[in-house]
């Protein structure tokens, strides 16, 4: 079948003008897997930016690659125009945090301490102080819980939890997969709504992966789709919705068979 049209918009190293965090012609391979193929995108400093595709996309493989989590075997992520190159826990310090899926609390903690492990790194308790008020400050939720055990918390008081512990780290950018996995409509909306009260109050550059179509256009300013490990498909959110990009890569119509998730 004929691929979609907007493939033939995509060129070598598109992401390369202006970007603060990017990938240029990044491939990952898990053995004969090829979860990324040559992917190039980015994302400019305070710009949200959604990464959406069905199963076995590539999706959280381009956060991971970003944080040193997966094997990049070609091209290469770049910080701030700079290769970036850095062990996970550099790449931190370096002002990129990772928020990963499925929220992964300390639920034998305390709400205050799970947020205080988000700048483990740091020996300025005056300044961790500062960040730990800064946050709670930012979830009202957090505060009112701050003495509680995690493990007492609801899915979606746990995942502004999570949020909040990446925030820890004074992030200049922020990787978020999934962040509504799993929670109910209700929940989902108010971690979209928090989200973007990040973006938007923080300025904080914020790549998002998400199957929440619609929320996560609702929020974002630039949009990119991934099939079976390629990009399909860059441009604005308003260009993914007057397009039929996004049935045709959770239909199967762009050819071959996706991989589990990587």
């Amino acid at each position: 079948m004929e691929q979609h049209s907007s493939t033939t918009e995509i060129r070598p190293h598109t992401a390369s003008e202006g970007m603060t965090l990017e990938l240029r012609d990044v491939s990952v391979h898990f053995g004969a897997v090829a979860a990324l193929q040559n992917v190039s995108l980015g994302v400019t400093t305070g710009e949200l930016a959604a990464v959406m595709g069905p199963n076995g996309a590539g999706k959280s493989t381009v956060l991971k690659a970003i944080m040193g989590l997966a094997p990049v075997t070609g091209g290469q992520v770049f910080w701030r125009g700079a290769p970036l190159m850095a062990a996970t826990h550099e790449i931190v310090k370096q002002g990129i945090s990772f928020v990963p899926q499925g929220r992964r609390v300390f639920t034998h903690l305390s709400v205050s301490e799970n947020l205080e492990l988000g700048c483990l790194y740091l020996n300025d308790r005056a300044e961790q102080q500062r960040r730990l008020d800064s946050v709670l400050e930012l979830f009202p939720v957090l505060y009112d819980k701050r003495r509680d055990m995690a493990s007492q918390m609801s899915g979606g008081q746990q995942q502004m939890l999570a949020l909040g512990r990446g925030l820890m780290a004074n992030p200049e950018a922020l990787l978020l997969d999934e962040p509504t996995l799993g929670l109910a409509p209700i929940i989902v909306k108010e971690v979209f709504e928090k989200v973007h009260e990040i973006n938007e109050k923080l300025q904080t550059t914020i790549f998002v992966v998400e199957h929440n179509i619609n929320g996560v256009l609702d929020i974002a300013n630039r949009a990119y789709v991934l099939d079976k490990g390629r990009l399909v498909h860059s441009g604005t959110p308003q260009s993914v919705q007057e397009t039929n990009i996004l049935t045709d890569v959770f239909l199967g119509r762009l050819g071959g068979e996706s991989e589990d998730e990587l």
